[in-house]
């Protein structure tokens, strides 16, 4: 009796073995490669990826994945392993798409598309070393374009290096410089301390701070008096330090994180980033006016993208959307609808006054802001690396797109007003273009241009 309880657990013994030999046997073909028809298999039962429209983007074709747009929003695509994604949408909804369910996302393939023709073109123009370029639908937040530079082809994906494949859009991070000016006086606005005609002595240069202060400095000659019009028209960092002058830290700061700085983005699944917001116990008035005009804080082209959609949608901020099947992320108040529409007149004559030639369109009303931030690089700002950067949306009175704009190191025409800001107008008029909207002014002729 005892030999047959010894036989049988021998045997029990080898069935285990062999059972979990046959399941590290499949773990290694699954990770270090399969049979062909096991992986056939396997990716023939995997859904695909597509817009709204219609447009495939990614599915599987006698098992193998492909991508028939090519480059078209590769970076967001992402691509797959053996079996299963491994970067962009393609890794975030991999459990989905594993089971045979499609995923649609809300981007349109003929403005994605644009917008990447219209980056490429430029930054290679300006002998820049990156770029992105975010356009959000205001009322829902979809983002209807998430374009990055260089481009990338996920059906050749091993050739391309990480830099390529990076969802820049998504995950780059920067100072977005003057484009917070627009932002900042909203808040201001919504608060009672400003208002477009309050009027600021505003020299070339101030010394701010206290103590521990430093001396500010302004990039274009203007008046030696602005109005709060006048110091989002000039760009002026030393108008940016009296509109704030009594602003409270802590209401500053709590308009700067209801606007998504400092914070993740309520985007399910997708990777991103979040920026950077010095923690309100550790802001005096230096940091406080120095955030005003974006400097020392920093954001993602997305995160900037929402931001100023939420001044775009009167004052309510959605989060961004991407994939149809989401439930709309948070959504909350942040400045009021007269403060909104205030800004957005504001931020209207910034082009249409300022820089009508670099952001304009004629015939169309477009609001918006530059931003030309230095680079940190070894803990010091650089004096030879900058970010070029726009943030706006259109049309004026009644916004229905949002768009920013980010480059990396351009070595021609840095400034926002000469790359950032075009990149805008070329977008802009191309969806323009698509609704077939007539317009409704005569052409406006060129001033000033601010950094």
């Amino acid at each position: 009796m005892e030999l047959k309880i010894r036989n049988r657990s021998r045997i029990i013994q080898v069935i285990a073995l062999l059972a979990f030999m046959s399941l590290v046997w499949a773990y290694a073909q699954l990770e270090w490669g399969l049979p062909q028809n096991v992986r056939r298999a396997v990716l023939q039962s995997r859904g695909s990826i597509l817009t709204e429209s219609g447009t495939v983007l990614a599915r599987t074709m006698d098992g193998k994945r492909v991508y028939p747009q090519g480059k078209l929003a590769g970076q967001v695509i992402g691509m797959m392993g053996v079996t299963d994604g491994l970067e962009g949408l393609e890794a975030a909804y991999n459990t989905p798409l594993s089971a045979g369910q499609n995923v649609t996302v809300t981007l349109n393939p003929v403005i994605q598309a644009t917008a990447e023709n219209v980056l490429a073109k430029r930054v290679q123009e300006h002998q820049g070393e990156y770029g992105s370029v975010v356009v959000m639908e205001v009322r829902t937040g979809k983002i209807i374009a998430a374009a990055s530079y260089p481009p990338f082809d996920p059906n050749t994906w091993k050739t391309f290096s990480p830099a390529a494949r990076r969802n820049r859009p998504f995950l780059d991070r920067f100072e977005p410089g003057s484009t917070v000016k627009g932002l900042t006086v909203a808040a201001a606005l919504n608060e009672g301390l400003t208002t477009p005609g309050t009027t600021y002595d505003t020299p070339m240069q101030r010394f701010v701070g206290g103590r521990w202060g430093s001396t500010i400095h302004d990039a274009v000659d203007h008046p030696k008096t602005l109005d709060t019009q006048g110091i989002l028209r000039y760009s002026s960092n030393v108008g940016m330090s009296h509109v704030v002058e009594n602003f409270p830290n802590e209401k500053l700061y709590a308009y700067f994180k209801a606007f998504g700085f400092g914070q993740d983005v309520d985007l399910p699944s997708m990777i991103t980033a979040s920026g950077s917001l010095q923690p309100v116990t550790k802001w005096n008035d230096l940091v406080r006016i120095t955030n005003a005009f974006g400097q020392g804080m920093s954001a993602t082209p997305l995160q900037l993208a929402a931001a100023y959609n939420t001044l775009a949608n009167d004052g309510r901020y959605v989060s961004p959307r991407l994939v149809t099947s989401e439930p709309a992320g948070v959504s909350r108040n942040v400045v009021r609808v007269d403060s909104a529409r205030t800004i957005h007149m504001l931020l209207r004559n910034v082009i249409k006054d300022g820089i009508p030639g670099q952001a304009g369109i004629p015939g169309y009303e477009l609001a918006g802001k530059t931003g030309t931030a230095q680079v940190v690089v070894n803990g010091r700002y650089s004096a030879a690396i900058y970010d070029s950067v726009f943030a706006g949306f259109f049309p004026a009175d009644a916004p229905r797109i949002t768009i920013t704009v980010m480059v990396r190191g351009a070595k021609e025409r840095y400034h926002g007003s000469m790359l950032a800001a075009p990149i805008y107008r070329d977008v802009a008029a191309a969806i323009i273009s698509q609704w077939g909207a007539l317009p409704a002014e005569p052409p406006q002729s060129e001033a000033i241009t601010p950094p």
